[in-house]
Order: structure tokens, then sequence, then C-alpha cells
């Protein structure tokens, strides 16, 4: 009979990051898409839900495909040029709080590579809805100011979040 570990004996060393892509959506006045998460688990702060998309990379998927992937499956959304690739995976840790219990359980943070794309299409085509057999990842969305994307986030994801606002910035000017 196997029993489950001692959540509370976790470290960060123990759990692998989870590998997945984060998509900085631009529309044509240069706002950034931010979604509300549906609160997860337990004590997931209220004013700290929002997000820009982001997921997992299944086997054998190449890191761009994944991201236009991701963004479909999250909003609807597929009316995009990809116009920004990170340089750099980057990567935050889950506080200790969280480990055994955010992501499933089974990873210490994620390790993303973010792509930034410009919305080509009208705000009719986004749909947070659930898709068959799944769950809504947001529960209502918005355009933001890039320079309020990194508030807007959970506290230990915000590096992250300034990172990828402030090296993107150049490409989130309004379409002339």
């Amino acid at each position: 009979m196997s029993t489950l570990p001692d959540l509370s004996q976790l470290s960060h060393g123990a759990l692998p990051f989870r590998i997945c892509v984060g998509i900085m959506l631009i529309n044509r006045d240069g706002l950034v898409w931010v979604g509300r998460r549906r609160p997860k688990w337990a004590g997931e702060q209220q004013a700290y839900i929002w997000q820009m998309p982001q997921g997992g990379i299944e086997k054998f998927e190449a890191p761009r495909i994944a991201a236009l992937r991701e963004l479909r499956e999250e909003t609807g959304v597929t009316s995009v040029q990809v116009i920004g690739e990170h340089s750099e995976w980057l990567s935050y840790q889950l506080p200790d709080g969280l480990l055994g219990i955010a992501l499933k359980g089974r990873y210490r943070g994620q390790r993303q590579k973010w792509f930034a794309m410009r919305f080509l299409g009208e705000d009719s085509e986004i749909d947070i809805a659930p898709k068959e057999g799944t769950k809504a990842e947001f529960d209502t969305w918005k355009w933001a100011p890039i320079e309020t994307v990194p508030e807007l986030i959970v506290p230990f994801k915000r590096e992250i979040y300034e990172r990828v606002t402030g090296d993107f910035a150049h490409l989130a000017m309004p379409l002339a």
C-alpha cells in the first residue's frame, strides 16, 4: 500500500519546474490582455488573481506552437501575429506555503518562455468560456496599460512580469 508524501516536508529542490509558455497579447491601442483567474486553491488572494495567458508545453511541442495553442484554449483568440520572443527562459518558485498545493502539487514553480503577440481581431473574438471537457481559466478579462500589469499579479510572479513588460514595452505601442 502506497502512502501520500507528507507535504509539509517538501522542499523546493524536491520538485521540478513546470516547463511552460506565457503570452503578452497586445491590442491595436498598445494595451495588454489580462484575465482574472478563477481561484484554484484555498487562500488564493482575490486582489492578485489577474494574469496574462500561460500554460504547459506538451511533450515534443515547440514553445511557439504551445503559446499559440494556450492562447486559443484560454482566450479563444487566433487572430494574432507573433511579434516577439523573450531571449531567456524565466523562472519563479512558489512560496513555501504553496508547495504541494499549487500547480497540482507536482512542481516547485514554472520555467517560462514568453512571447509577445499582436491581437489583430476584434474583442468579440475573445471567448473565455470553458471548452468541452475543460474548466475556464478566467472569469473575466480586460485590456490594461503595460505599466500596470505587474501590479495585478501575485507577488511571487511579479519579478517575471516586471522583466516581461520591461523587455516587451517597445512592442506595446499603439498602431498608427
